[in-house]
């Protein structure tokens, strides 16, 4: 029992943590995704919602061992570790919207939109002169992919006639299928498919429209431009740890390895260092590079007027987007390195269709969707 209350306060502990630094992942001018001017970016009711939300993650944190814990002494499973991890991820998004709230009704009652003259800054070298994608970078996760094929290649006619299932990342050694084609190379495959997918959104989010401030135009679009560089690196970074943890998969599913608890932690063990990789990353950048450092003349700059105050389109804390009348259908989200699709035109309307008519046909069982293996 004492392994699984281990596992359990360190997982209420990493999410306590994570969520905390969720502010942090905000520009100065978007506290809980909601849009300020630089002046304000300090104002106390901005350090107050901050302080409130940081003291009630802790609380609770703190709630969540002292609810768990006894429940695990008294003989839970480790399916009491998977819940109340996912509750209190809940609780503390709930919490970062109830500060969003706040902190808007607080912009609203001071008059903060009325300070200062508004406008939108346009830089259209991000269209003549976009960010290249830095294909080199595509070379690891190419690489894994090629020789996780050479070895299913290789190991294909000493195959048993049963495999265990293979359920994305691991296998499920309790269930045998037949050895085919599909089944055998079905690592080889999802590689594929993870490595296209990646490289097709980097693509599209290398062409979406740039998060720019009109109080700060030249040193935003520069920031911007090295924040969309180290992004696309480390996508396709992302492709080559992915890629290592389903050719780890692979070699327990073609009978390599054995499936053990130590192959488990190696499958999963580069998405965590590619997790990691991301914090860190955008820990020193910032959101949308505010963070980066300014170059000589940058220092200064002040265009004279604020960014556009656009909260009415904004909801959930900065996360989704609708607006009927603008024809972007991909912009940066406020929060960390995340982009969201506009709600309000009609290609996001045709996509969301086509995502609930897949869970559709998946929940009547026409159609198989990949199976995740739980962490917990």
């Amino acid at each position: 029992m004492t392994p699984l209350i281990a596992a359990d306060v360190t997982a209420i502990v990493l999410v306590t943590c994570l969520m905390l630094a969720v502010p942090a992942m905000a520009g100065p001018t978007t506290p809980f995704g909601v849009r300020v001017s630089h002046a304000r970016a300090g104002d106390p009711a901005v350090i107050a919602q901050r302080r409130a939300y940081a003291r009630l993650a802790l609380a609770a944190g703190a709630c969540a061992v002292a609810v768990s814990v006894p429940l695990l002494v008294r003989g839970g499973s480790t399916s009491v570790v998977g819940a109340t991890a996912t509750a209190l991820v809940v609780a503390d998004l709930l919490l970062y919207w109830r500060s969003a709230r706040r902190l808007r009704a607080a912009k609203l009652a001071g008059g903060w939109r009325d300070e200062q003259r508004q406008g939108v800054t346009v830089n259209t070298t991000f269209r003549t002169d976009p960010v290249r994608l830095p294909w080199s970078w595509t070379l690891p996760g190419a690489a894994t992919l090629l020789l996780t094929a050479g070895l299913g290649w290789w190991r294909y006619g000493d195959l048993p006639a049963t495999l265990p299932r293979f359920s994305g990342y691991g296998v499920d050694a309790a269930r045998r299928e037949p050895v085919t084609v599909l089944t055998a190379f079905a690592p080889v495959m999802y590689q594929l498919a993870v490595t296209l997918l990646i490289l097709a959104v980097t693509l599209l989010l290398l062409r979406a429209r740039p998060d720019l401030d009109a109080a700060r135009p030249v040193g935003s679009a520069r920031r911007y431009r090295v924040y969309l560089g180290g992004m696309a690196r480390l996508s396709l970074l992302g492709v080559a740890c992915l890629n290592l943890g389903l050719l780890a998969s692979a070699l327990q599913l073609w009978t390599v390895v054995a499936p053990s608890t130590l192959w488990t932690v190696v499958t999963y063990l580069p998405s965590v260092g590619l997790l990691v990789a991301w914090l860190v990353w955008e820990s020193r950048v910032g959101h949308a590079g505010h963070r980066l450092p300014a170059l000589p003349g940058e220092e200064d700059e002040d265009s004279g007027v604020t960014q556009r105050d656009d909260d009415r389109h904004w909801f959930l804390a900065g996360t989704v987007y609708v607006n009927r009348r603008d024809p972007a259908i991909l912009l940066h989200a406020r929060i960390g390195a995340s982009w969201t699709v506009n709600l309000g035109h009609p290609v996001a309307w045709a996509l969301l269709a086509v995502l609930a008519g897949a869970g559709l046909l998946a929940a009547l069982g026409v159609i198989d969707l990949p199976v995740r293996q739980s962490g917990f």
